[in-house]
């Protein structure tokens, strides 16, 4: 019976043990899995800084929350694991710091429409004491585009607002960048002396502890013809116009003058236009071909030269040298070359002629009843066709007809019509030959004539319309331009600074590039477009992309070019036109491309085309003009 008793005991004992063992394993179960999964799902939810400790069945968080919001946000993620009355929320939440004062900053862009001032400035700055100097400075209307912030100015900040406003008197084409103790000048000058000029009156005026950077550009101008004019006469070798597309070029085209016996300085215009690389080339050789001559002029304008040799050249020497000068031009340059007859003072028949050259020269030879009317033609035409433009050798005899002073000036008047030719005035008639753009120039000098010089008086009229020289239809078509910017930016890619909308220094020659086809071509209807490649958030990138199409926008502005018709619009990353795994591929998605916008023609069901895709907005991958350099990453 003891025995008994006492296995009963044990039994009891045993069980107890093995359920107290079980209790705790269960505990302990419930709080590795309470712990395990709250602080899984805190991690996911990126609250990091959140600890956890079970104890028991409660669930207890501890740390320091950034700010109340993800203190909340802690304890409702950890109430989606365990039951909400479980969880001890022993949190502290960060101390707030001060709000930090704003960055004061402004922007006044200055240019022939007068000053607009856009940023954030201090309340304590003298809003309309700061517009009025502006004002002043520039003697232009002001735009008030500020917002203000109620803060101390920090230090430095008037400086450079005074700064900023005594610059712009100097700055009637520029953007002016100013922030405390720091100003920034972006501007354009006309010329390298002018530019010099300036940057040495900024730095002088600077306060000395005003940080000063300067962005100042002097692009070539632009030449339109690209035109150049030697002679050879009895007053020696010069130059009446020369002009190079490098410095190079313009040194090889005076050692060629001073050898053909050019003794003063004449320094060419470096200038953007030229019509062939060649170009210093072929004045080369057209000088050469003068000083063989001995006597007379060259002139270029664009491809188009003229060689006029002096009167008395012998004809074999003149047919020789204009022979080998023809063969001996590069590729793209026509010759027209002219041998002035030299009548004796009584042999032949009494006549004037005026010779009007592609270039816009004009040669007055001849007869002329006496001195006084010699004065007068020369005067007329120099009126007509500018003074610099008309070279007179006529000679005055006797027994002309009576009315040969008027027919000689009408017939210079009618000359003004074309845009070359000759009129050739004799006893018997007048004979108008040459070329004009303007479809009805026959007609219009037949109704002179006829005014002039009556009905019944004899006149021969032979004027060929060129369409190569008619104003309206030698316009490039909106096409041909698309293409011609597309071989400028190929040639030359517009660089932006790293990460930013500015554009760099060295693709200002390719903005001034692209500025004058876009004058040249008139009204298009045009999309500035920039992209990116895909380093980056695709945020940043669509907005760094919408910021550089604008900036070139604005460059293009700034170059008198009509953007009325213009809009900048940025894609990001969402259009690349290669690999965003490779560098190369990388640098070709960042770029700025040039597209036409035109209206949508009517098309046969189905068929897409140029108008309607740009119209629906499919235009992802289509070709159009790019040339960018600059990443959303950079």
């Amino acid at each position: 019976m003891p025995r008994a008793a006492t296995l009963t005991v044990a039994a009891f004992v045993a069980a107890a043990a093995a359920a107290l063992v079980a209790a705790n394993s269960s505990v302990q179960l419930v709080e590795d899995s309470s712990e395990i999964g709250v602080r899984d799902a805190l991690d996911t939810n990126a609250l990091p800084w959140a600890e956890v400790e079970a104890d028991g069945l409660r669930v207890l968080l501890t740390g320091t929350a950034p700010n109340e919001a993800l203190r909340f946000r802690a304890l409702s993620v950890a109430g989606s694991v365990v039951d909400a009355a479980r969880i001890i929320d022993q949190m502290e939440v960060q101390a707030a710091r001060a709000i930090a004062p704003p960055r004061f900053s402004a922007e006044v862009l200055r240019n022939t429409s007068g000053v607009s001032i856009i940023g954030l400035i201090p309340d304590s700055t003298d809003r309309a004491d700061m517009v009025e100097g502006f004002s002043a400075m520039s003697d232009q209307p002001v735009t008030d585009l500020l917002e203000t912030a109620d803060y101390p100015a920090p230090e430095g900040w008037e400086d450079a607002l005074a700064f900023a406003i005594t610059a712009t008197r100097n700055l009637p084409r520029a953007k002016i960048s100013l922030t405390a103790g720091r100003v920034e000048v972006t501007a354009i000058t006309n010329s390298t002396e002018a530019k010099a000029a300036l940057e040495k009156e900024l730095t002088r005026t600077a306060p000395p502890a005003l940080q000063l950077t300067l962005n100042i550009t002097a692009p070539r101008p632009v030449i339109t013809p690209f035109t150049l004019r030697f002679v050879m006469d009895g007053d020696g070798a010069r130059f009446d116009a020369c002009s190079a597309d490098t410095e190079a070029s313009g040194e090889r085209i005076l050692a060629a003058a001073r050898a053909a016996g050019l003794s003063d300085p004449a320094p060419c215009t470096i200038g953007m236009g030229v019509p062939s690389p060649r170009w210093a080339e072929a004045v080369e050789t057209a000088i050469a071909a003068l000083a063989e001559l001995g006597a007379g002029s060259v002139t270029f304008s664009n491809a188009d030269v003229t060689l006029v040799a002096a009167e008395g050249t012998d004809q074999r020497l003149f047919d020789r040298v204009t022979g080998e000068l023809e063969t001996g031009l590069p590729e793209v340059f026509a010759l027209t070359p002219v041998l002035p007859e030299t009548p004796a003072p009584s042999a032949g028949p009494a006549e004037f002629v005026a010779t009007l050259s592609p270039e816009g020269q004009v040669q007055l030879r001849g007869r002329l009843p006496d001195e006084k009317m010699r004065e007068v033609t020369d005067s007329f035409a120099r009126a007509k066709f500018g003074s610099e433009n008309v070279y007179t050798a006529a000679r005055v005899v006797d027994d002309l007809p009576a009315d040969w002073s008027a027919r000689v000036l009408t017939g210079i008047q009618a000359l003004a019509y074309l845009a070359n030719g000759t009129v050739t005035v004799t006893p018997e008639t007048i004979r108008l030959t040459g070329q004009s753009g303007n479809r009805g120039a026959r007609a219009m000098v037949a109704q002179f004539m006829a005014s002039k010089l009556g009905q019944d008086s004899p006149y021969d009229i032979d004027v060929a319309y060129v369409e190569a020289l008619d104003p309206i239809a030698a316009l490039p078509t909106p096409e041909e331009c698309e293409a011609d910017l597309g071989q400028i930016v190929a040639a030359s890619k517009i660089v932006f600074e790293p990460g930013s909308a500015t554009i760099d220094d060295s693709a200002l020659n390719t903005m001034d590039m692209i500025a004058q086809v876009l004058r040249d071509c008139g009204d298009l209807r045009l999309e500035v477009q920039g992209h990116t490649d895909s380093q980056g958030r695709e945020e940043m990138n669509l907005a760094l992309s919408q910021a550089r199409a604008e900036s070139v926008l604005n460059e293009l502005r700034a170059r008198r070019v009509l953007t009325s018709t213009f809009v900048a619009k940025g894609y990001g990353e969402t259009q690349p036109i290669a690999e965003n795994d490779t560098e190369a591929g990388r640098e070709a998605n960042r770029r700025i491309e040039f597209r036409l916008i035109s209206p949508v023609s009517s098309q046969p069901e189905g068929e897409t085309t140029l108008e309607s895709a740009v119209e629906s907005g499919d235009t992802e991958g289509g070709e159009g003009v790019e040339g960018a350099e600059g990443s959303g990453d950079e």
